[in-house]
C-alpha cells in the first residue's frame, strides 16, 4: 500500500495531467477527470442493470416509444458511440437521470409534465448532455481528489495533534462538500442545460420550449427547494435566467437551419 505522501504526489500528478487534457464538449470548460472512460462506462452499465432490477420500468408502448424516439434523435447529435438506452420508470416522480455510457431514465411523473416533444427534448437533451460531457466521471474524480487531499492533510496535522486531526476531518468534510463538490455539481447542471439546448436544436427540436418547461419546474420549487448553496441543482428561476441569455444565440446558430429538415 503506497504511503499517504506518495498517494498525494501521485494524485497531484494526475490532477495536472487531467487538467491539461480534459475539456467539456461545446463549452470547452477545463475538467478534472482521472477515471478512464472504459471504467466509468462499465460502472454505468452495472448501475443501469441495478436500476432495472429494483425500479418499476414502464411497459406502456406509447410512453416508452416517445422517450426512445426523442432520445435517439438527440443522441445522434452527440458524436458519442455509446450504446444509448432510454427507459421510463413507472413512478409519479418529477425526475430523470443519466448514467455514464448513455443509460437514460425518465420518471413517468416528469414525462407527464411535458406537453410536447419539444419540452421532452429539454429533459432528455439535458440528461444526454450529462453523459456526453462525462459529468459523472468528473464528479467522482473531484470526490476522489478532495478525499485524498483531506487524508493527506489530516495525517500531517495528526502528527502534531491527534485531537486537532479529528476537528480538521469534521470541518474538512463539510467545507469540501459545500465549497467544492456542490458548486461543481451546479456548474455541471448549468453546462448540461446549455449543451442540451444545442443538441436538441441540432436535432430539430425548438429550444425555446425550455422556458415553458422550467417555468413549470419553478412552480414545483416553491416551498420545497433547499438553499441554493446547499443544493446540487441551481434553483429553476436561476436556470431560467441563464437560458434566456443563451437562447437567442442557440436558436439562431443551431435551430433555424434545422427546423425544416
Amino acid at each position: 500500500m503506497p504511503s499517504i505522501a506518495l498517494r498525494a504526489v501521485l494524485f497531484c500528478f494526475l490532477l495536472a495531467l487531467a487538467a491539461s487534457c480534459a475539456k467539456a464538449p461545446l463549452t470547452q470548460r477545463s475538467q478534472f477527470i482521472v477515471l478512464p472512460e472504459s471504467q466509468t462506462v462499465a460502472m454505468g452499465l452495472e448501475a443501469a442493470q441495478q436500476v432495472k432490477e429494483t425500479e418499476p420500468l414502464s411497459s406502456d408502448p406509447a410512453l416508452t416509444g416517445r422517450v426512445r424516439r426523442v432520445g435517439e434523435r438527440i443522441a445522434a447529435q452527440t458524436g458519442r458511440d455509446y450504446e444509448w438506452e432510454f427507459n421510463v420508470i413507472d413512478e409519479d416522480v418529477p425526475n430523470a437521470f443519466a448514467l455514464p455510457g448513455g443509460k437514460v431514465f425518465v420518471y413517468r411523473g416528469l414525462l407527464g409534465m411535458t406537453d410536447s416533444d419539444d419540452e421532452l427534448a429539454v429533459v432528455i437533451g439535458h440528461e444526454i448532455a450529462h453523459a456526453m460531457a462525462r459529468h459523472g466521471a468528473e464528479r467522482m474524480s473531484v470526490q476522489l481528489g478532495t478525499a485524498l487531499a483531506g487524508e493527506a492533510a489530516g495525517v500531517a496535522i495528526g502528527l502534531e495533534s491527534p485531537a486537532m486531526a479529528q476537528v480538521f476531518a469534521s470541518a474538512y468534510g463539510m467545507a469540501s462538500q459545500v465549497g467544492v463538490i456542490l458548486p461543481y455539481s451546479r456548474t455541471q447542471e448549468y453546462e448540461a442545460d446549455y449543451i442540451g439546448l444545442i443538441l436538441m436544436a441540432q436535432a430539430g427540436y425548438d429550444p425555446g420550449a425550455a422556458l415553458v418547461f422550467w417555468r413549470k419546474m419553478m412552480q414545483l420549487d416553491k416551498g420545497s427547494a433547499p438553499p441554493a448553496w446547499l443544493s446540487t441543482h441551481p434553483p429553476s428561476q436561476d436556470r431560467l435566467i441563464e437560458l434566456q441569455k443563451d437562447l437567442p444565440v442557440i436558436k439562431g446558430k443551431y435551430y433555424h437551419r434545422n427546423q425544416n429538415d
